[in-house]
């Protein structure tokens, strides 16, 4: 019998989920799918600049399982710019900690965190969002057979 997977603790999700070479047409291209978790662990070790330690503790896994993590994700993103291919950013057992929002009226993009109530958009002062979040399906770990549930998130473990 296999172990359930945790749920990997994501900051937010990415603002953009498609990469390509210009010029060429995606269905040109082979795909290399780079999950949320991946993203997260590239982001946190070679963005941020953390040790595989403290970036572990942010998703909350081991440190060996988030070296085997960050391996296949640079392995991915290597093989994406070497070959010229087409990353898309997708999937993962995964839990966002807060949500990247858009304005619908403006385009303007803001973190907020998933309780925050009654948001305006500081560029325009709209009160309309399309949440990115939910476009990933805020992950496997908080999806049911109904989609996206903001407020069922006490199954998953937080910071």
């Amino acid at each position: 019998m296999t172990r359930t997977r945790k749920c990997r603790l994501v900051k937010n999700p990415p603002n953009s989920s498609l990469f390509k070479p210009a010029g060429v047409a995606v269905n040109e291209l082979n795909m290399i799918k780079l999950t949320i978790d991946e993203y997260e662990a590239i982001r946190l070790a070679d963005y941020e600049g953390l040790d595989q330690q403290e970036a572990s503790e942010k998703m909350g896994i081991s440190r060996p399982t988030f070296t085997r993590l960050i391996q296949k994700a640079r392995e991915k993103v290597s093989t994406f710019i070497i070959e010229s291919r087409c990353l898309s950013i997708e999937g993962g057992n995964i839990h966002f900690k807060s949500d990247i929002i858009e304005c619908t009226k403006c385009g303007t993009r803001i973190e907020k965190e998933f309780e925050a109530k009654d948001v305006r958009c500081p560029n325009c002062g709209g009160t309309e969002f399309r949440s990115i979040a939910e476009q990933f399906g805020h992950g496997r770990c908080c999806r049911n057979g109904r989609g996206f549930q903001r407020n069922n998130i006490n199954h998953c473990k937080q910071d």
